[in-house]
This record gives C-alpha cells, sequence and structure tokens, in this order.
C-alpha cells in the first residue's frame, strides 16, 4: 500500500488548527515505514491499540476530568460495528493486542456483543479491558466468557472517605465487590491501577501493594499525566515512582524483573509472592523510546502519542467509506506518521499542553 495523501479533514492537529503530514521535527520520512505496515518513522513497530469505546464516566476522578463534564452527542461517537471495523483493521495491520476501555467501557450498551467479536479477530493474542470496577459484580462473567483475557481495575485508595473525595461520586464497597467477582470468573490477570497523587494517596502505597499481595494479583503505580485543566496544582501533587519504590523498599524485597504485559508498566518482583509491582513513569523514567501503542478515543480520533495534540480523524473515514477497507487502511498507516518521538510531560504539570482530559483520550 503507498502512502498516499489523506484528505484535509482527515487530519487534526492542536487546537490551533489543523496539521498536514509534516511533523515539529520537519518533514515526515517513511523510508522506515514497510508499504502496509504499522511501523513510525522512528523504527518503532505498534502491535497494541487502547480503544475507547465511550467518553461517559459513572465517577468524576478528580485528576481525570473536570466536576461537570460535557459528554459527547451519540452521533459523534463510534457505533459499536465501527469501533469492530477499526479493531478489525488494525489486527489484520499486525495488531496483536487490544485493550477496551472509556470512560467507564462497561456503561456502554451491548459492549459484551462487541468483545465476544473483537475477541474472535484472526491474529488478535490478546483482548484486556480496564475499568473503574463499579459495574463488574454485574458484568465480571461475561466479560471472561467473551473473551476478556485480563483486567485492569483502577484503584487509587482502601479508604471509603478518600475514595468518595478522589471520585467525587464513587462507592468504595461496589469496586470492591467488583473486583471479588473478577477474581471468581476466573481471568488469566486481575491487576489494580493507582494513580500516585502527593498528599492524596501517597502514604497508602505499601498498604496497597499489601493488599495486591493478599490477594494475589498484580499492582501498577501510576505518575499523575498533565491532560486536560483539572484545576489543580499538579507540580505539588507529583509522585514520582522512585520515590514509592523506596517507600516499598522499607517493607518488602523487590527484585527487578523483565516481565512484560505488553505495555508501558516496568515489573518488580516480591520474592516468594505472585504479586507483580508495575511502576508506569511518563515523568521520571521516559519510555517513548520503545512506544509499541497508539490510542483511538471515541470519536474515533487516533492519536499515536498520549503526550501530543496530533490525530489522524477516522470517523469521517468511517462513514464516508462505509463499504471499503482501503481508505481506513491508509489512514491508519498514515497516523503513524505523526506519531512523535517522545512527550514532554516534566514541563507541563500545571499549564499542560494536551488540552483534553484523560477521559476523552481512553484509559
Amino acid at each position: 500500500m503507498r502512502n498516499e495523501p489523506l484528505p484535509p479533514d482527515v487530519i487534526a492537529g492542536s487546537p490551533a488548527g489543523r496539521a498536514t503530514f509534516s511533523s515539529r521535527e520537519g518533514a515526515l520520512d517513511f523510508s522506515r515505514q514497510a508499504p502496509g505496515s504499522l511501523i513510525d518513522k522512528y523504527g518503532r513497530r505498534v502491535s497494541y491499540i487502547r480503544l475507547s469505546i465511550t467518553d461517559r464516566c459513572d465517577f468524576r476522578c478528580n485528576y481525570c476530568m473536570a466536576e461537570e463534564m460535557t459528554f459527547l452527542p451519540r452521533a459523534q461517537v463510534l457505533t459499536l460495528e465501527e469501533c469492530l471495523r477499526v479493531a478489525s483493521t488494525f489486527v489484520e495491520l499486525g495488531v496483536s493486542k487490544v485493550r477496551v476501555t472509556g470512560g467507564e467501557p462497561l456503561l456502554r450498551h451491548n459492549v459484551v456483543w462487541l468483545l465476544e467479536r473483537i475477541a474472535r479477530l484472526p491474529g488478535l493474542r490478546e483482548l484486556v479491558m480496564t475499568t473503574n470496577g463499579s459495574q463488574l459484580e454485574r458484568f465480571a462473567p461475561a466479560l471472561r466468557a467473551a473473551g476478556v483475557g485480563r483486567i485492569n481495575i483502577s484503584l487509587d485508595t482502601l479508604q471509603p472517605e478518600r475514595f468518595r473525595q478522589i471520585t467525587r461520586v464513587g462507592d468504595l464497597t461496589k469496586v470492591l465487590r467488583g473486583l471479588d467477582a473478577a477474581q471468581a470468573a476466573g481471568f488469566d490477570r486481575v491487576k489494580i491501577n493507582t494513580v500516585m497523587i502527593r498528599k492524596l494517596n501517597d502514604d497508602e502505597v505499601i498498604d496497597l501493594v499489601d493488599f495486591a499481595v493478599g490477594r494475589g494479583i498484580d499492582i501498577s503505580f501510576i505518575e499523575q499525566m498533565p491532560l486536560g485543566d483539572v484545576g489543580d496544582a499538579r507540580d505539588n501533587r507529583f509522585f514520582s515512582s522512585d520515590e514509592a519504590l523506596a517507600r516499598l523498599q522499607t517493607r518488602h524485597v523487590l527484585v527487578p524483573s523483565a516481565e512484560s504485559s505488553g505495555g508501558p508498566a516496568r515489573y518488580w518482583r516480591i520474592p516468594g509472592q505472585q504479586t507483580r509491582v508495575g511502576f508506569v513513569s511518563p515523568h521520571s523514567h521516559n519510555f517513548c523510546d520503545s512506544c509499541n501503542r497508539v490510542r483511538i478515543t471515541a470519536r474515533g480520533e487516533l492519536y499515536p502519542c498520549l503526550g501530543s495534540n496530533d490525530a489522524v480523524q477516522l470517523l469521517p473515514v468511517l462513514r464516508a467509506h462505509p463499504a471499503e477497507q482501503q481508505p481506513l487502511r491508509a489512514a491508519i498507516v498514515h497516523g503513524m506518521g505523526i506519531k512523535a518521538r517522545g512527550h514532554d510531560f516534566g514541563s507541563q504539570m500545571n499549564s499542560p499542553q494536551v488540552v483534553r482530559f484523560m477521559s476523552m483520550t481512553g484509559g
């Protein structure tokens, strides 16, 4: 497949206006990109997509979104059939792992229908999901039966009142019942994701690991990312992976592991325990040189880099060519050409250059 120009309405850039296929670093060089492949101009192969199927969420986590959110009208959101078509095309192009995200993906009507069909795509090795856990008590068995292999549950605290403070509306006991249901459903792995926030939950780092060890599940600690204006002084709240690791080492022996879940987490093991302790460190230990993933938002924006505003609009391609696959494939392949070399979150903590909220990008 040749890298042919795309229509201007397919390319979106920063809020200042449209972007063309030239990057801040100069004209694109596709010399390292094999025809029809998902290899960017820096030689990185994309094998993993994070597909958001809704921007809606039943929580209002204060690091993720504003308290008063305006969600997308239905006509601007990918239909489930369009989500399946996007996933199928990426898998045809060599992607082997699909993570379904939101917002909260289990709020999407008929989500199990979509998961069943993604799981059956030839060439897909792994279907996983990230959820806030609020709906898991009801959905866990159906998700496992649909073919979801692993599930990540966002859990930032074990204290009910603090949980309500962080989520603004959430009920910790409901999430813990969802975690029980996920373990009972028999997923290959269950993992907790914890966003670290100084003076809010950093004092629970050890408690959360002990909780994970007690349940025989994994946990990943995530450095807060500057996405969207959440009205918070993020630089005062930043808590690094190194600080978390040092605190954990006062309680546990932690041994570095070469294991990978196919994403950005770097894992450590506690000898004699099943639990893996991961750290996702976009600030302190930038992992851009090995990035293998892209994100598709609920309205069909292909973001090759979480830390960039450059995107390819897939929704107009899908709707203009409902019976043709080639235009969608071309748009996706061209998206590899605007994948940035890396992000610079460290200089953006209080003045984020990425204006969209994390809930809009997909977890």
